[in-house]
């Protein structure tokens, strides 16, 4: 190749940022998403908040500052898992605007948020964990959508309204989302290695 430098091409990564109310469905279309972009060939991690509560974060409780906190470390997480060249799908109830734009801020335009729209009523019918149960017994204090506000995204890239579509189809949606910003390249300038010195090469 001739020229100072030539154009590489590179997939695009992201982080899929699921946010909606426990018991919305993040973790479950985010496994389902998981396991089709595993078989497609897609290096592909699922990071989940209730996970990340037991180990890095569990030092942390459900205050306004710790829940910032906890969103501090997953975004922190987050972006090494993609410099790894990781797809990210990341669940997280992260129920404050201003937490997920910190969020957003640091992971740059690889940040997708994917809104789990799922109301409160179906949630509290779904209670897999009986959370929603012992929230109104006064077990659970500050829990999003019961004693603690949840601000539902403004303009999220991608909007999964669960009344609409089941888990599945809604898994098709955030693999098709994540395949088509893969196929978006970016030019990465290559320099051609230097010639050897003459003197040496003789």
């Amino acid at each position: 190749m001739s020229g100072a430098s030539a154009a590489v091409p590179r997939a695009r990564p992201a982080v899929v940022w699921f946010t909606g109310l426990s018991g919305s469905g993040k973790s479950t279309i985010a496994g389902l998403a998981a396991a089709r972009l595993r078989a497609l060939g897609r290096p592909v991690f699922v990071l989940d908040g209730d996970v990340l509560r037991t180990g890095l974060c569990r030092d942390l409780g459900f205050s306004p500052e710790d829940r910032a906190e906890n969103i501090r470390r997953a975004a922190e997480v987050a972006a090494m898992l993609l410099d790894a060249g990781l797809v990210v799908l990341a669940c997280f109830i992260s129920p404050l605007r201003a937490d997920r734009a910190r969020a957003r801020d640091r992971l740059g335009d690889a940040f997708a948020e994917a809104f789990v729209d799922t109301p409160v009523g179906e949630c509290r019918r779904r209670d897999p964990k009986g959370l929603y149960r012992r929230a109104d017994a006064g077990l659970v204090p500050q829990f999003t959508g019961v004693s603690a506000p949840y601000e539902a995204p403004d303009a999220p890239e991608l909007r999964l309204v669960t009344a609409q579509a089941g888990a599945e189809a809604l898994a098709d949606t955030v693999v098709g989302f994540v395949l088509a910003r893969a196929s978006k390249v970016e030019a990465l300038p290559q320099t051609p290695p230097k010639a050897a010195p003459l003197e040496r090469v003789l």
